[in-house]
């Protein structure tokens, strides 16, 4: 099975794409992504799973059993690089999502355990930080990190200038009962500026028993079940990506593979 999600045409509800555990053969992370048009409403139920609704482009007004979030969003393309407004949904919820403008949602689902109440997440909420240095360097925005209120999932968004990597030194989290990690399932939903770049992903293993290299266009996911996940983006394309991680344990914790973990150290000779 490819670890590559091609988008499809928008269906019926504005969909272009479909992951859930079924048919990629795990157990936690799901993600859909839809292009609504103006004036178009999204009707959806969370059912055992906890939702993270997040706003990649443009305007909407979202509604739950319990709370109402009229006219959020601000930016009308993640390449405006501001953070987004997302609302956090629990199981057994209903959703409706009016498009205030064209609309570009993702949809990132895990099991929920039902114990928090819907939420907004609005830009002032998301953690904004650089890391890395020289080629290796990314803007990151915390939409709902380990130290925030869910159940199981965790959401995060990336920038990767052209040229440069994103995901490296290669690390992983696939161990179940380590010290060292924690067992994380993930998805990349990739978006690029102009809009016909392309990236290209490796997903591998230390036995190389996974070892799959793609080329990630705009709206592909790349599902990441194990292994090491490094991004390489290309000249004359930005790169912007939105992690959807869930595992038995919410915590981000990981293990850089060996041969490559120098570039974090006083010996990559790029300053910042």
């Amino acid at each position: 099975m490819s670890l590559l999600c091609k988008k499809q045409p928008p269906d019926a509800q504005g969909r272009i794409q479909h992951v859930t555990p079924e048919s990629v053969g795990w157990r936690y992370v799901g993600f859909d992504a839809y292009q609504l048009r103006k004036g178009q409403t999204l009707q959806l139920e969370s059912g055992d799973k906890e939702l993270c609704l997040v706003l990649v482009a443009g305007l909407a007004s979202v509604k739950t059993l319990r709370a109402e979030f009229p006219g959020i969003g601000k930016r009308m393309s993640p390449f405006e690089r501001t953070p987004p407004y997302s609302v956090y949904v629990p199981n057994n919820d209903k959703v409706e999502v009016h498009a205030d403008s064209d609309l570009e949602l993702a949809v990132c689902s895990a099991p929920g355990k039902g114990s928090l109440p819907a939420r907004l997440i609005s830009p002032a909420d998301v953690g904004v930080e650089q890391r890395g240095k020289g080629r290796n360097k990314r803007l990151v925005h915390n939409i709902l990190p380990d130290d925030q209120p869910a159940d199981s999932l965790l959401v995060v968004e990336v920038y990767t200038n052209e040229g440069d990597t994103s995901s490296y030194p290669s690390h992983k989290h696939d161990q179940e009962n380590s010290e060292h990690e924690t067992y994380l399932e993930e998805t990349y939903y990739h978006r690029f500026s102009p809009e016909q770049g392309f990236a290209m992903q490796r997903v591998y293993t230390d036995d190389r028993s996974l070892d799959e290299c793609m080329a990630a266009y705009n709206r592909d996911v790349v599902t990441v079940p194990r292994g090491y996940h490094p991004v390489a983006t290309l000249a004359g394309y930005d790169n912007y990506y939105l992690n959807v991680m869930a595992g038995p344990v919410r915590l981000w914790k990981f293990s850089w593979e060996k041969d490559h973990a120098w570039v974090n150290s006083e010996a990559y000779p790029k300053a910042d």
